[in-house]
């Protein structure tokens, strides 16, 4: 009998401990069904748009060699092959106008015949693609001395022709002149806020193609990535 009864006052014991743990879980799932905005937010969904590709930039950046630039010598244009066949009667430069214009239309020869450009660098729209640079982010001579005086004639026409990276813009013509092969410590778009893309996309060809930077050009990039 004494037996019988130690079992049972055990089983209610265990029973006891059960139950009660399982009202402490139900009541902290209760408690936790809404949590806090600053709970539910990660970091990435409460940062304002466009930082998180303002810091992978400044990853980017740091990754570079710092390095001062090499000369000019043995540079041309010509070893950089530029307007590319990109199929269907388009070269390069046909291929950038049709993919940064608004509502182009071209002929048989790829040619456009009507649209609009508006320019990144200024703002500024045209509707005359004669108007119209297709500009090089990162210019050739400066890629040239920051690395591709090393690369064959084959990569170099690759890094001309890139339409999947970030280094061909439609850009106002004279504007694109006045930049010629400066760099961000010399030279930036005329439109302050576009200052932000700009570093980032100078970075990003930089990055993708392995190219040096020099400090100064590192400072006037980290400058124009704090507007981001």
């Amino acid at each position: 009998m004494t037996r019988s009864i130690t079992l049972r006052i055990a089983l209610i014991t265990v029973g006891a401990l059960l139950l009660a743990s399982c009202a402490a879980r139900q009541d902290a799932e209760a408690g936790g069904a809404t949590p806090s905005a600053s709970e539910s937010s990660s970091p990435a969904e409460s940062s304002s748009p466009g930082t998180a590709d303002a810091e992978s930039a400044r990853k980017q950046l740091a990754e570079l060699t710092v390095a001062a630039e090499g000369s000019l010598d043995g540079y041309d244009r010509d070893r950089f092959p530029h307007w590319s066949n990109q199929g269907e009667n388009c070269n390069t430069r046909e291929a950038v106008l049709k993919r940064d214009g608004t509502d182009v239309e071209v002929g048989s020869d790829c040619y456009p015949t009507s649209g609009s450009w508006t320019s990144p660098y200024d703002g500024e729209k045209w509707t005359d693609p004669s108007d119209v640079d297709i500009d090089h982010v990162v210019p050739l001579a400066e890629a040239w001395r920051t690395g591709a005086d090393a690369w064959t004639d084959d990569e170099r026409e690759r890094f001309a022709n890139d339409l999947e990276g970030a280094n061909l813009l439609a850009v106002t013509d004279s504007v694109n002149q006045s930049k010629g092969d400066q760099g961000p410590e010399d030279w930036k778009p005329p439109l302050e806020s576009y200052w932000c893309t700009y570093a980032i996309d100078w970075i990003d060809v930089k990055h993708t193609w392995d190219l040096t930077v020099e400090q100064d050009e590192v400072t006037a990039l980290e400058d124009m990535l704090d507007r981001c």
